[in-house]
């Protein structure tokens, strides 16, 4: 008889098969959507179909870009169109100014992530000072800054914004290059914050999260820790933000820096699950398809749809404040774990092949109580 079978347990160099089924059917689900993303626009050529997966993986880029930062650090930021109309804004005035047209001007789509960061940086050194709560109060404050100079300053275009370059393509296709660009982004950013999620620095980022004063204690520097994840979390959305004004073709203040774009996002993020990577990637894929929809029908037109947006976040922040994800998956381990044990017999150092007896022999205590009046 093998020492296995005699001692009912696996040896120690032996993995169970079953433990690397999980990871091969997170994987082989992940290609599927890759896959099923890849074909989309192919699939459904209706240049209005395709518009709102354009939109969508935009949202989804932005939304991840929001929970690397917010969502890792416990730092809810409602500034986020600062880096976005900031990285429409930089492809505009740059492809104006330097005279770039046309296809030339995708060149231009990494300054908008470099001008994100940038202006990350001294907007970090200012608002991270703070605790939460009031770092919330100054990130909206700075919002209106941006966007009181987008309508004032001369080189932004006053309260006509500024064009983007033209593109000359065929109606029928205009969305699907734009698509893919936003696709490749969004994928990069998945996993930049899936990167980050498996590190120490965002273990660092966790610990600020959930107690920040005893992170310092054990030695995080919490400053430079959430100042580099509001940078990285500033580049992705500034960099999303060019491909947004390219793809419309125009950068406006009250669309550029438009509150309701933060409002957005954090409600996708509480809405799919806020702190995990996929929870704002499945809000986001519901959300803004949705939005878009409701916009389209007579119905709901107006400030209608912004109403039913705004009961929809009341709704998840008092019944799913978790998210659907993290809501979903407990209730999934509450089936499978139904009628089971609470603790295995493994766990608790009963061999397989013994049970627990019915009534274990009561243990005589080592020393016998004494009465509240003392020792007799």
């Amino acid at each position: 008889m093998s020492d296995a079978t005699r001692t009912g347990r696996p040896l120690a160099g032996l993995a169970d098969p079953g433990t690397f089924l999980p990871a091969a059917a997170k994987g082989g689900g992940l290609l599927l959507l890759l896959a099923a993303a890849i074909a989309f626009p192919l699939v459904y050529t209706n240049p209005s179909v395709t518009l709102y997966g354009v939109f969508a993986l935009i949202y989804v880029t932005s939304a991840t870009g929001w929970n690397i930062f917010s969502g890792n650090s416990g730092y809810i930021s409602l500034g986020q169109a600062v880096f976005y109309g900031s990285g429409a804004y930089a492809l505009a005035i740059a492809a104006r100014d330097w005279n770039i047209q046309g296809t030339t001007a995708f060149a231009l789509l990494p300054l908008g992530g470099v001008v994100g960061a940038l202006i990350a940086v001294p907007f970090g050194l200012v608002a991270l000072r703070v605790r939460r709560h009031t770092f919330i109060v100054i990130t909206i404050a700075i919002f209106f800054i941006f966007q009181l100079m987008a309508f004032n300053l001369w080189f932004t275009g006053g309260s006509s914004g500024l064009d983007a370059p033209f593109l000359n393509w065929p109606a029928a296709t205009f969305n699907n290059p734009f698509y893919y660009i936003a696709l490749a982004l969004t994928v990069g950013s998945i996993a930049i914050a899936w990167l980050i999620r498996r590190s120490r620095f965002g273990l660092q980022l966790r610990a600020i999260r959930d107690d920040e004063d005893r992170a310092r204690g054990l030695g995080v520097k919490a400053m430079r820790v959430k100042l580099a994840a509001f940078v990285i979390s500033g580049a992705i959305t500034g960099l999303i933000g060019a491909v947004w004004c390219y793809f419309i073709g125009q950068a406006e203040p009250q669309t550029a820096f438009n509150p309701l774009f933060d409002l957005t996002l954090v409600l996708m993020a509480f809405f799919g699950g806020y702190g995990s990577i996929s929870g704002p990637v499945l809000g986001a894929l519901i959300i803004e398809p949705l939005s878009l929809w409701l916009s389209t029908q007579p119905a709901f037109s107006g400030s209608v749809s912004q109403i039913m947006l705004g009961g929809v976040f009341l709704i998840v922040v008092l019944f799913l404040p978790r998210g659907i994800i993290p809501t979903g998956g407990e209730l999934i381990t509450r089936f499978r774990t139904r009628g089971r044990p609470a603790v295995s017999p493994a766990a608790a150092g009963v061999s397989p092949g013994k049970a627990l007896p019915a009534n274990p022999p009561a243990t005589p205590p080592a020393n016998p109580p004494v009465s509240s009046g003392g020792a007799r």
